[in-house]
């Protein structure tokens, strides 16, 4: 709420032995590192149901404007020999009354992978709108779907919430719906689910979720097993 400004010099008057408070930054700089007992991306292990080390960095404008990056260790076996996913995005968050916007990019670099003699990279454009607990995104595939051939413009579409239980405890949840063109297999969609809860220790985040797909055979590990199977992903995170 927004007060008066004859209100608000009054009250610095009276008030000359406060100090001011810090001005806000014209920039920021974060970055955030997790030990993950598996890798899911949209339901499926990444990294064949194995641990995985992820971490990034975000610097932001105080107008809106943001970059950032984020790794994780994938299976080699699952991108064509390359282990290494590295992600760069970009854009702009602004607000509007009682809800929250983001708009931009994000391109997936899998270093040293290949399918068929073609790039594995993948970029897509995405849009947010938050309000509350609730997240409403949507990401639209502008190259083929991770090296798929005639796949472009496939779309994902995610609704996610986050809780503050106190005491440091939250809650997640999350539901998205993949859809595919041009699918190898035939499939033309699929969804996936995540519910979860997290504790703040002392600023490490523990968490625990449990992860499934309705299509878990889609992707096969090296071991033969479903990758988009139920499971649970134990982790521990800090951001910086």
């Amino acid at each position: 709420m927004k007060k008066p400004l004859l209100a608000t010099a009054l009250a610095l008057c009276a008030t000359s032995t406060a100090f001011a408070a810090d001005p806000e930054p014209d920039f920021t700089f974060t970055g955030n590192a997790g030990l993950f007992s598996d890798y899911r991306f949209r339901g499926f292990s990444q990294t064949n149901l194995k641990p995985a080390m992820q971490g990034g960095f975000d610097f932001a404008h105080k107008s809106g404007f943001y970059l950032g990056n984020w790794n994780s260790n994938v299976a080699s076996e699952l991108f064509s020999g390359g282990n290494l996913e590295m992600d760069f995005y970009g854009g702009y968050k602004f607000k509007y009354e009682d809800f929250a916007f983001d708009v931009g990019g994000l391109y997936y670099y899998y270093p040293g992978s290949k399918l068929n003699g073609s790039t594995i990279d993948n970029f897509e454009l995405y849009g947010a709108v938050g309000w509350g607990p609730f997240t409403l995104k949507y990401s639209h595939g502008m190259t083929d779907f991770f090296g798929a051939p005639n796949s472009k413009n496939n779309y994902y579409l995610d609704l996610g919430a986050a809780f503050d239980l106190g005491d440091g405890w939250g809650a997640n949840a999350h539901i998205g719906y993949q859809k595919l063109k041009n699918d190898a297999t035939g499939l033309d969609h699929y969804v996936d689910y995540k519910a979860g809860v997290t504790k703040d220790l002392n600023g490490w985040i523990l968490g625990l979720s449990l992860v499934t797909t309705s299509k878990k055979d889609w992707v096969i590990t090296n071991k033969g097993k479903n990758a988009g199977r139920f499971g649970a992903v134990l982790g521990l995170s800090k951001a910086f």
